[in-house]
């Protein structure tokens, strides 16, 4: 590989140094389908002489096999590397590279162009500072331009170039190039993209990528390789406030003991007083410690172990803040999602969020209406399909400091995470708190769960069952409560049906009303069990992460899932209600077992074959099974 600097020659150590301290910018290529992003991260890569020469060698035998260029070099050949893509001549994954001038580092995210992909898009943009969004100066601004160019204003990307590629096609016409620029930054303006660069190019000549064109003489701005060397992106990190979320707490010894992490905004130095936050607990800053030894000042970027003047509780997932000028802490947001799962968002549902280095469960209610990025109509909804983005209402389990995402990506932005196969579902961007989050406090009680207990002469808890319709799961609930009710138990028992008659009687059987469902049964048989009841549950419940999170909002302590155990074969042989006739009929829609699934409990505290085991004797073992559990004597 031929050296960018005659340094490597002459003094390898100064330019190793030169480049360890060069600034690194991250952008996008983004733009409809071939448009030549590809092709502009392979020539770039060419041009910066980071092409090896066994890769020039491949390059030169792949073009003549998969290349769209005739005899010339296909420089798309150098990022597009799954199969499929080279096949159909398109981008389908992201794909990272890596390059670097004289003057700064690159890393560049080549994205998909099509409109199936846009997650992948959402994925690249997600980390960038910069984004150059390609259009063939054949076909001028396409749909697709348009929603790109949304999707970067919506992830906070303030500078982008607007690159118009292949005027070697239409003979370097500036009025060409012209009219193209009049028409995005119109756009651009509706959407609130401010800087717009616009550079005339071609990616696969060559033209005005590092060297002036002289094909293009009424060009007098910067070739692209200029601008994305000059474009100033620092003070956006730093100019706001301290922001940094704890990763890890760094206790080596007993003599030491700091909070490591990446600082994701401002500037800090030893003695600023900071505030620990959702704690809002002070200290000051005493060192600034890193692998160089301690800073007078570290930045916006920079990963450091800071510590404080006094032993103060601060844990993982906690943000480090400057005291005058706090990021807020709240529960409830509106936020702008983009839905990137497979299935379609359930409101109500619970989720992973990962928030910063947070970890919390999260609940998109209703969406208040999703976005047609092509014509930016807003458009009614009850939920989000996949690449779909909608503004919603969305709660945690706790409260986290934040700040709008338009103040700071990194404390407004965060993912949404599939409980049970942990793949991301869902990124979203923070637009404010909702009022209610803070207008509304947990009010401290006197008489509490322990106190009722005594009273009751049992601790409460929450028997879950579940299982398919006619399993029998009303038949062992009835016959447990009454042998609890001769033991001097306070029970209540929560049927399916019958909450269907009052708290649940507005919803169906669709899979967002059974989350729904589910949601509000769990919350009464919270109450119910604060109160300090034995409370006894009877739905089918059909999906594990509604009853995973009944769980964690009763508390593993107070919960027991029951599983009634029953071969479907058998439960339709019973079917006390005749559903499962009409579900075969074609009368009934989404019944579980015929067409909506039944996700079987994987490790429940009981499980009842009522196959082998009748309803008393069934009662009798979760009776044995409450005493082992200290719940009754």
């Amino acid at each position: 590989m031929t050296s960018p600097s005659n340094l490597i020659a002459d003094d390898i150590e100064q330019y190793l140094a030169r480049h360890a301290n060069k600034s690194m910018l991250r952008f996008i290529t983004c733009g409809s389908v071939d448009d030549g992003k590809s092709t502009l991260i392979g020539r770039l890569l060419y041009e910066s002489k980071l092409v090896f020469e066994d890769q020039l060698t491949a390059l030169e035998a792949d073009s003549r096999k998969s290349g769209t260029q005739g005899e010339g070099l296909d420089f798309a050949l150098l990022v597009d590397g799954l199969a499929a893509e080279r096949e159909q001549g398109i981008t389908i994954d992201v794909a990272y590279r890596y390059f670097s001038t004289e003057q700064r580092k690159f890393v560049v995210a080549d994205t998909p162009g099509h409109e199936q992909y846009t997650r992948n898009m959402v994925t690249g943009a997600s980390t960038a500072d910069l984004a150059v969004i390609l259009i063939d100066a054949r076909k001028g601004v396409l749909t697709q331009t348009r929603r790109h160019s949304y999707l970067v204003s919506l992830l906070g990307i303030r500078n982008v170039v607007l690159a118009v590629n292949k005027l070697d096609l239409v003979d370097y016409s500036q009025q060409v190039f012209d009219e193209i620029v009049e028409e995005y930054t119109g756009f651009a303006d509706e959407i609130g993209l401010g800087s717009v660069v616009a550079i005339p190019i071609s990616a696969y000549m060559g033209d005005n990528l590092t060297d002036r064109s002289p094909n293009t003489p009424w060009y007098q701005g910067p070739t692209l390789i200029e601008h994305l060397e000059t474009v100033e992106i620092s003070e956006e990190l730093t100019g706001g406030p301290f922001r940094m979320p704890v990763q890890w707490v760094n206790r080596p010894d007993l003599d030491f003991r700091g909070f490591s992490g990446q600082i994701v905004g401002g500037v800090v130095r030893p003695g600023d007083r900071v505030r620990v936050l959702p704690s809002g607990k002070e200290s000051t800053v005493a060192r600034i410690v890193t692998m160089d030894g301690d800073l007078d000042e570290a930045v916006a970027g920079q990963s450091v172990t800071i510590t404080l003047a006094d032993e103060i509780d601060v844990s993982r997932g906690d943000v480090l803040a400057v005291a005058d000028a706090l990021p807020g802490v709240a529960d409830q947001f509106e936020a702008h999602v983009v839905w990137m799962g497979e299935h379609e968002m359930l409101p109500e549902r619970p989720y992973l969020c990962q928030i910063g280095t947070m970890t919390v469960q999260a609940r998109i209610t209703k969406p208040k209406h999703k976005i047609n990025v092509n014509t930016l109509e807003h458009t009614a909804t009850n939920t989000l399909a996949l690449n779909e983005i909608g503004v919603c209402n969305i709660s945690f389990d706790r409260p986290v400091p934040f700040d709008a995402y338009t103040a700071n990506r990194d404390t407004g932005g965060f993912i949404l995470i599939d409980r049970l196969t942990n793949t991301t579902v869902g990124a979203g961007m923070i637009a404010h708190s909702l009022r209610r989050s803070d207008n509304i406090h947990w009010q401290a009680v006197d008489v509490n769960e322990q106190a009722r207990a005594t009273l009751k002469g049992h601790r409460p808890q929450v028997l879950w069952f579940t299982g398919l319709s006619g399993s029998g799961k009303s038949t062992i609930a009835n016959e447990l409560e009454r042998q609890l009710y001769a033991l001097g138990c306070h029970t209540y028992l929560l049927d399916g049906d019958n909450v269907r008659h009052g708290l649940n009687r507005d919803l169906g059987f669709t899979e967002a009303d059974r989350v729904e469902n589910i949601r509000r049964v769990t919350e009464v048989a919270r109450l119910m069990a604060d109160a300090g009841l034995i409370v006894i549950a009877s739905f089918i419940s059909p999906f594990r992460a509604e009853r995973d999170a009944a769980r964690e909002l009763v508390g593993t302590d107070r919960f027991c899932e029951v599983f009634v155990d029953t071969p479907i074969d058998v439960a339709e042989q019973r079917d006390p209600k005749g559903l499962y006739k009409k579900a075969r009929r074609g009368e009934l829609a989404n019944f579980t077992g015929v067409d909506s699934p039944y996700e079987a409990p994987e490790q429940p505290e009981l499980r009842i074959d009522t196959t082998t085991t009748a309803p008393d004797e069934a009662g009798r073992r979760i009776i044995e099974h409450l005493r082992e559990r200290g719940v009754i004597a």
